[in-house]
């Protein structure tokens, strides 16, 4: 597997120039940020496809998450969107058809939020092992159930809002 490199961001999201072995992400100084993606995937129904990661994977091993990932060095944010679909669970979209929802500041990164519309069955969907175990569609009222009892990550109420809104 070759190594993965991410950009090195200041606080305000602009590239340092440099960049960090993706092995190194718990050694960011403060200040120190790199890019993440979240898809948000929505069927006509209004449903939400989401993904339960692998029991090994870190962090958050076996829980039920959004689909996304980090974004690689020289990678731009819908580059890396539309690669982590196909990637983790085989929906290929084009460019057009993924829109950006916003962006948060976490505690290493930055979350760029992204939305597309699909409806994909589940036994269409190509589960990428080593990242998912597992994928479901889910209403709005079933997530933020999941979310209460603690069965779907809890990114925080201004990350909802954003998907929601």
């Amino acid at each position: 597997m070759a190594v993965e490199y991410w950009d090195i961001l200041d606080k305000n999201g602009s590239f340092t120039g440099r960049r960090i072995k993706r092995e190194k992400f718990n050694h960011f100084r403060p200040g120190q940020y790199h890019l993440v993606v979240h898809i948000w995937i929505k069927s006509s129904a209004g449903d939400y496809l989401i993904q339960k990661r692998s029991a090994d994977r870190r962090p958050m091993p076996g829980e039920w998450a959004a689909t996304g990932g980090s974004v690689c060095s020289g990678e731009e944010s819908r580059a890396a969107a539309i690669r982590e679909l196909e990637e983790e669970l085989g929906i290929r979209v084009l460019e057009h058809e993924i829109h950006y929802i916003g962006r948060l500041t976490r505690k290493n990164s930055f979350v760029d939020l992204w939305q597309v519309g699909v409806d994909a069955p589940i036994e269409s969907l190509q589960l990428q092992k080593e990242e998912v175990q597992d994928a479901k569609w889910v209403t709005k009222e079933q997530l933020l159930q999941m979310i209460r009892q603690k069965q779907f990550h809890d990114y925080g109420k201004a990350y909802f809002d954003m998907v929601f809104g």
